[in-house]
């Protein structure tokens, strides 16, 4: 017997390894401001706001995986910390950075490196939270395991549960103009 179900959960762990390791995903809780900046830029690019009013999450396979951290060490590279201040002269203006930028011009490359490769915008969301008792953006991913996070403080991809921020709204994955406020974790 004790063969029998030692043998049963190695065969578990091999079918459905995810399991164990299962993420979570973002609820949301009603309607929230967009961060002030958000929508000058929405202007000077609108299709970098917008979500294509889907509500899809993408298939996580190997390559995939590989692919979102390959996006993220490279513009995690590719662009030098500046702040807004220093780099354009505000306290806060969100753009596509070409050598320099803040948090959120890092995620918003990520957003367009992303779009470049095909991946779906109702699948990425710019997302803002608290850390250390500042205002921090990053990419939240949907994925079939979990909401991901693609930030320029790391080069890894983690469950955005797992990261040390407190998040507040992110866009609506109906409409990329609209914010919505993030009310808790939810396993998937």
């Amino acid at each position: 017997m004790k063969r029998f179900i030692a043998l049963t959960a190695i065969l578990l762990s091999i079918a459905a390894p995810k399991v164990a390791d299962a993420g979570t995903i973002m609820t949301t809780a009603g309607k929230a401001f967009a961060p002030p900046a958000f929508n000058s830029f929405c202007s000077r690019e609108p299709r970098l706001c917008r979500t294509g009013g889907g509500r899809g999450t993408v298939i996580l396979g190997a390559d995939k995986a590989s692919e979102l951290k390959q996006v993220n060490s490279a513009v995690n590279a590719r662009i030098k910390e500046r702040s807004d201040r220093a780099n354009v002269g505000k306290d806060d203006d969100w753009r596509v950075p070409t050598a320099y930028g803040d948090c959120e011009d890092f995620a918003i490359l990520k957003k367009r490196e992303l779009l470049k490769r095909g991946w779906p915008a109702s699948a990425l969301l710019l997302t803002v939270a608290r850390y250390r008792g500042d205002g921090h953006t990053v990419l939240t991913v949907r994925t079939s395991e979990g909401d991901l996070v693609l930030d320029n403080l790391t080069n890894s991809v983690r469950d955005w549960s797992r990261t040390p921020y407190d998040y507040f709204a992110r866009q609506s994955q109906s409409n990329g103009s609209r914010w919505e406020r993030i009310g808790g974790a939810q396993r998937i």
